[in-house]
């Protein structure tokens, strides 16, 4: 299973840090259909688009539609969940209206929640939000809860402060449940992985731009041009396994 998170798509001509995302997110969807072909499914976890509007969503729906395997979209803050919807009329939504769903892969349940808080970076799991992932739980098959905005710590001081808000009522709901296996999130833009309330997690870098090495930068905005990755996940009877491929620097296989 692959996880890409934080395409931050502009309208044709738009850069960020006078990089082209359109390109670069092309790029990493090549490297995807050419090496992983036989993956169960792509998640995107976030941040479709940099300023939600229309013409980006457009060009959403064209790179994503070029995927040869099959694709499961969530939100971030830079997100709008009505245009999102507008692009996207068949997607998955809960009874409320929310951008998340279910889904089922080798075993795992795969739950997508939906983090936007409206007007703010920063990310949260309303009551009934939270309502719906204790449902989603609650059969105890392993599951994979994938979200934008990460519910713990990661280091970074200024993207800490934009996290999810409500981090504590997710770890505890996680807790009472107890089978959730892993955690995935993006909105850091960089590579992290630990465990936090005895709960492993996995954030990926971006395809497009990276948060800087930094951890105590406060400016959320800071970027930087290293390689674009995305993640993959391995999921096995007794685990999952977390790979990251910075995919731009991927080379041919060499023979020994």
């Amino acid at each position: 299973m692959i996880v890409l998170t934080d395409l931050h798509l502009l309208p044709e001509g738009g850069r960020i840090i006078g990089l082209d995302p359109f390109g670069r997110v092309a790029a990493a969807i090549a490297h995807i259909n050419a090496h992983h072909p036989d993956a169960e499914r792509v998640i995107v976890t976030g941040d479709l688009t940099h300023r939600g509007d229309a013409a980006s969503y457009e060009r959403v729906r064209e790179l994503l539609g070029r995927l040869v395997v099959p694709c499961s979209i969530m939100l971030g803050n830079h997100d709008d969940r009505d245009a999102f919807f507008t692009a996207f009329p068949g997607a998955p939504r809960d009874r409320n209206g929310f951008a998340q769903h279910v889904t089922t892969v080798g075993g795992y349940r795969l739950v997508m929640l939906d983090t936007i808080k409206d007007r703010s970076p920063a990310g949260t799991l309303c009551d009934r939000r939270l309502a719906w992932l204790d449902e989603a739980l609650a059969d105890r098959a392993p599951a994979i809860v994938f979200m934008h905005h990460p519910p713990h710590p990661t280091g970074f001081a200024g993207m800490d402060a934009i996290a999810l808000d409500n981090g504590d009522a997710f770890h505890a709901l996680a807790a009472r449940a107890g089978n959730v296996r892993l955690v995935v999130a993006g909105h850091v833009h960089r590579t992290i992985s630990g465990v936090y309330n005895g709960l492993p997690f996995a954030v990926f870098k971006s395809p497009v731009h990276q948060q800087p090495m930094v951890l105590d930068a406060g400016d959320t905005s800071l970027s930087v041009d290293e390689p674009g990755a995305y993640g993959i996940l391995l999921l096995g009877e007794r685990g999952v396994t977390v790979h990251t491929d910075d995919f731009a620097l991927t080379t041919a296989a060499a023979t020994y």
